[in-house]
């Protein structure tokens, strides 16, 4: 622990632990993406490519809005996607280790939102940066999200 870190914070989660939760949290994206698909689509999987560029983009789009939805009310109100739930970790804020709250809107805005770019491949380049971000940074392992919302990543106590 560091100086800055509040005494009463629980330790700041793995590099595996995080990785691991986003994982699931990613599983739960597809899964999101599908039921939009198959309902904007009509159930018809056979030539999702032949839907109109513009059924797409909204295919995407309304994905995202409600994976946004869904990261940041969980990381709001108790600092824990499924992922998170899983992995026993849980975002907090920096200055005194509190669930995020508001905060936690924030953390699912910079994480979530810039997927929607992901046909001019703006979303996955930040995405990807975004998730690497934690592994150099020092000394609180925070990724570009966390830094944005003033959170951290801590075990679940």
């Amino acid at each position: 622990m560091t100086e800055e870190q509040p005494a009463e914070m629980a330790p700041l989660a793995t590099l595996g632990q995080r990785f691991l939760a986003r994982i699931i949290d990613t599983v739960v994206l597809i899964a999101i993406g599908l039921v939009v698909s198959k309902i904007a689509l009509g159930g018809d999987f056979s030539h999702p490519a032949d839907a109109s560029y513009g059924k797409q983009v909204l295919v995407g789009t309304l994905g995202y809005l409600l994976y946004f939805t869904l990261e940041g009310a969980m990381t709001a109100s108790r600092g824990q996607t499924l992922g998170k739930m899983a992995l026993r970790i849980r975002a907090a804020r920096l200055e005194d280790g509190a669930v995020p709250g508001q905060a936690g809107w924030l953390r699912a805005a910079v994480y979530v939102l810039p997927g929607v770019l992901s046909a001019i491949l703006i979303g996955p380049l930040f995405w990807l940066l975004n998730s690497l971000w934690c592994t150099w940074d020092k000394p609180y392992r925070q990724a570009l999200h966390d830094k944005a919302a003033k959170t951290v990543v801590v075990a679940a106590v």
